[in-house]
């Protein structure tokens, strides 16, 4: 092809079945109040809805004969764009927060971590206890998990493990979750 531009249709979001874009032979009709005015050709539902001064919109396509309703479609897609936004802003993203420990942390350190853990916990996030093991570390396990311990301990008035410690590695990992507070 020789400098030849392509131009695409670009599909309409669903390219939605409205007025023109209908093209079923035979719908059945509901009015702007939700009464039925029968199955009609397709050009007298159109007529109908512009006598309305209104759209032609395809509710469900896949009936025999598909349904149409006669509707203002500018206001029922900024409904629903409405709706949507706001199911979205109201939709709740629970985040975890990581925290190292070590087996060998000292007592001001252990604090400092246990404060920052009951505030996210109280903010209602997830905070995920990591121990890492390092060299001779790894055969005094019980050390760090006594550790873990007594910081899920400290943190247990306001949330519960959500997931055991486990080893993966030379780490050890918890999960604890904010109580539900009703």
């Amino acid at each position: 092809m020789q400098g030849g531009i392509f131009i695409t249709k670009r599909p309409n979001k669903t390219d939605e079945l409205v007025n023109e874009n209908i093209r079923f032979k035979e719908v059945l009709v509901i009015g702007p109040n939700g009464e039925q005015l029968g199955i009609k050709m397709r050009r007298e539902a159109l007529e109908a809805a512009y006598d309305y001064e209104l759209d032609l919109f395809c509710v469900a396509p896949q009936a025999t004969p598909p349904v149409c309703k006669i509707m203002d479609y500018g206001k029922y897609r900024f409904e629903l764009q409405k709706k949507n936004k706001e199911a979205k802003k109201n939709q709740h993203v629970t985040e975890v927060k990581p925290l190292r420990l070590s087996p060998v942390i000292d007592k001001h350190d252990f604090e400092t971590k246990l404060k920052h853990a009951r505030e996210w916990l109280e903010e209602g996030m997830k905070v995920k206890l990591d121990m890492r093991f390092k060299g001779r570390m790894m055969t005094r396990i019980e050390v760090g998990q006594k550790i873990m311990n007594d910081f899920i301990q400290e943190v247990s008035d306001i949330a519960s493990v959500d997931k055991p410690a486990i080893m993966e590695g030379r780490t050890m990992s918890v999960v604890v979750t904010p109580k539900k507070t009703k």
